[in-house]
């Protein structure tokens, strides 16, 4: 694989990262740490709640982003697309888990990614109450930072295909009889996904396989670089490139990925 930057800029964008995973956490414990308001995006049947703490976390990264890369275009869950003509976008999550958030739950994140002409290329997932984050510095190296240890990721590549542990969340979004038609990927899937603390486990190899449905480009691109960095593989249902989001694959090796792709074949197709 070609890296799409060079390494200065590489170390320049996961400096930047590096530094603003930290001031996440501060902001968190000196500004957010509190009571917050919780309010529903779908009108009617559904429910997809959003926090204040959602929209002042994505206003705090804002902020940070455009005082050090100006030009740069930002998208975002909360506040939408800032356009420019510059090649590099930054893509936030501001809270990925918001469910979890809102009933206490330590696992969600904020999930920030720099993508370069529609690649992601630096991806942060940061998880202020587990105190640790997630970072690629390169395209073949990424770390984990917690109570003050640094740690290499990388997945377990050489785990047999009947030993792998698949975590997997269809939401109710796949009906009985999709579900009927990919027995065997129901009955791998022994672990829950639980936001992006999966992903995150998946790259210091304690998870081999991820399963999950109708990702949106801010859940999926912080996590991309991470995962291909600790050597692992994520694609779409039907082999596309994922950062076309949505049903998102993601496997410890390409024999492993090849094997998920065969079984899931019969709902690919399913958005």
């Amino acid at each position: 694989m070609i890296s799409l930057i060079n390494s200065r800029e590489y170390k320049l964008f996961a400096n930047f990262l590096n530094n603003l995973a930290k001031d996440l956490t501060k902001h968190y414990y000196s500004k957010l740490n509190g009571t917050f308001k919780v309010s529903n995006k779908i009108k009617g049947k559904g429910y997809d709640p959003v926090t204040t703490s959602d929209r002042a976390f994505e206003k705090f990264i804002r902020l940070k982003i455009k005082k050090k890369f100006p030009k740069h275009q930002i998208i975002g869950e909360e506040f939408g697309i800032k356009k420019s003509l510059s090649d590099f976008t930054w893509v936030i999550d501001p809270i990925d888990g918001t469910r979890s958030y809102v009933i206490g739950n330590p696992t969600w994140s904020n999930l920030i990614s720099l993508n370069f002409n529609g690649n992601p290329i630096v991806g942060l997932a940061n998880f202020p109450i587990l105190k640790k984050y997630y970072l690629n510095f390169s395209d073949k190296k990424a770390f984990v930072f917690q109570n003050g240890k640094i740690k290499k990721l990388s997945v377990s590549k050489n785990v047999p295909f009947n030993q792998i542990k698949v975590a997997g969340a269809f939401y109710g979004s796949l009906s009985h009889k999709q579900k009927l038609k990919i027995p065997k990927v129901t009955k791998l899937m022994q672990f829950p996904v639980t936001d992006a603390l999966s992903y995150s486990h998946f790259c210091e190899g304690k998870i081999d396989v991820i399963i999950q449905r109708k990702n949106k480009i801010w859940d999926i691109h912080p996590l991309m670089p991470i995962i291909k960095a600790a050597g692992g593989i994520v694609t779409t249902w039907d082999n596309r490139d994922a950062a076309n989001a949505g049903n998102i694959l993601v496997s410890a090796n390409q024999s492993i990925h090849n094997k998920m792709l065969k079984l899931l074949k019969p709902v690919s197709k399913y958005y």
